[in-house]
């Protein structure tokens, strides 16, 4: 019985989100647009995630390369840490660790702000002065996240390819330029788009969840708190879900 509960709640619950997609699409297309409050967002959203990210980054790229260092120079091959690394990173570690970061702050942020204009009853006002709240509020937070994620993705990447060459020289003494000639002999257009694209989904459902939470938010501050967690937990789920079916898609278009 509460198996049944629980899985008619998580249908209800996916065909809110889906009915809130479809609103936000057909809102989103449509002129006037909010230029200037898109790139506010894009500044809030982008710039101020950057030092959290390129933190992360720069610790993720010489952690990952001070772990596989003495495994691969007990192997004799220490050569081809550089490749493996970048490999990693660029592939896959890179991309989704920053969606991580990034969902923990963009994600939970856009519900808590979304979560309290709603429950103090700031969103009805804007819909009774003639402001349509899911072109101003949500469609440009939306724009923002999926735009802003594939750059803060790169510049992570790059920022973490710099701690594995420091990392390399910890144990031995390589140069910046045979470090990334080697890394990117290993790696070409195949792994890098794929990679990237994938971050396009990734910022669109961080966004489309914060503000589907946000703006369903209830029950006070309470809701509020509810709504920036659980914008997290099923955005966070979604990242891995979404970086399952790249995975496949891109193995399927390397077989053929």
């Amino acid at each position: 019985m509460a198996f049944m509960i629980k899985t008619r709640a998580f249908l209800n619950e996916t065909g809110d989100i889906s009915r809130f997609t479809g609103h936000f699409v057909s809102s989103g297309i449509k002129p006037k647009y909010e230029v200037k409050e898109f790139f506010t967002q894009c500044y809030a959203i982008g710039y101020k995630s950057f030092g959290l990210i390129g933190l992360t980054g720069f610790i993720m790229g010489l952690v990952l390369t001070m772990q596989l260092q003495p495994s691969l120079r007990s192997y004799g091959i220490d050569s081809q840490l550089p490749g493996m690394v970048g490999v990693a990173i660029i592939r896959e570690i890179g991309p989704v660790i920053t969606a991580l970061i990034f969902t923990g702050k963009i994600g939970s942020t856009i519900g808590a702000e979304l979560g309290s204009m709603k429950v103090t009853e700031q969103i009805d006002a804007m819909e009774v002065s003639g402001t349509n709240p899911l072109k101003y509020l949500v469609a440009t937070r939306v724009l923002a996240t999926t735009l802003m994620l594939p750059i803060l993705t790169i510049l992570g990447d790059a920022i973490s390819l710099l701690g594995a060459f420091i990392g390399v020289n910890i144990g031995s003494v390589t140069s910046l330029h045979l470090f990334f000639v080697q890394v990117f002999a290993s790696i070409g257009l195949r792994d890098i788009l794929p990679a990237l694209i994938k971050t396009f989904f990734f910022g669109f459902n961080v966004g489309l969840i914060g503000c589907y939470k946000g703006y369903h938010s209830s029950n006070g501050t309470r809701g509020v708190g509810s709504s920036a967690n659980s914008a997290v937990v099923i955005s966070s789920v979604l990242i891995f879900i979404i970086d399952l079916i790249a995975v496949q898609f891109t193995n399927i278009l390397k077989l053929n």
